[in-house]
């Protein structure tokens, strides 16, 4: 049996899942913490990565879903997915560190990727990544994922995104077709 999808369950955030998530995306990328996983970009920015308000922000809106992922009634994972015309949005990815590096990454984008065909009907999966995350986009490659060299800035001195350690970062579109 694929332990990876062993025991789990995908529903929309709600409310009063907040806290949680915020404690789970802060995890994942910033901190001590999230040195026990492979996504920390705790040598890159210091901080917060997000806020509760924005986290409710993304579940509130109409055209926006924080999918949410439980093993065995723990909160494990999330994604945002927006619907935005032609394609999907896909962000505010986490997995619990201690979960990292065993495959439950691929079943959640894979069902992230899914979702969104199957409710928007969007023919193209987007994303955003921090540039110098050279083995992050990697990973995002090998799923279908490719970089379009496209670029926008980071938002530098809204410390609601973190604060940078160094001076040369941006964000690069990612696209991925979805058949």
């Amino acid at each position: 049996m694929d332990t990876a999808t062993t025991g789990l369950t995908f529903r929309d955030a709600e409310d009063n899942d907040v806290d949680l998530l915020v404690a789970l995306i802060e995890s994942a990328y910033r901190g001590d913490a999230s040195r026990a996983g492979w996504t920390t970009e705790a040598d890159i920015l210091e901080g917060q990565r997000i806020d509760p308000e924005g986290v409710l922000a993304v579940i509130r809106s109409s055209d926006s879903r924080l999918l949410t992922v439980e093993r065995d009634g723990t909160v494990v994972a999330c994604c945002q997915l927006e619907h935005r015309g032609d394609h999907a949005f896909f962000g505010m990815f986490a997995v619990s560190p201690a979960l990292q590096g065993g495959g439950l990454g691929k079943v959640i984008i894979a069902e992230a990727e899914r979702q969104a065909r199957e409710t928007w009907g969007v023919t193209e999966m987007h994303m955003t990544v921090i540039s110098v995350r050279e083995d992050l986009i990697a990973w995002y490659e090998r799923r279908g994922y490719r970089r379009t060299g496209r670029t926008s800035p980071f938002p530098y001195g809204d410390e609601r995104f973190g604060i940078p350690q160094r001076d040369d970062l941006c964000f690069e579109l990612l696209v991925k077709p979805l058949a």
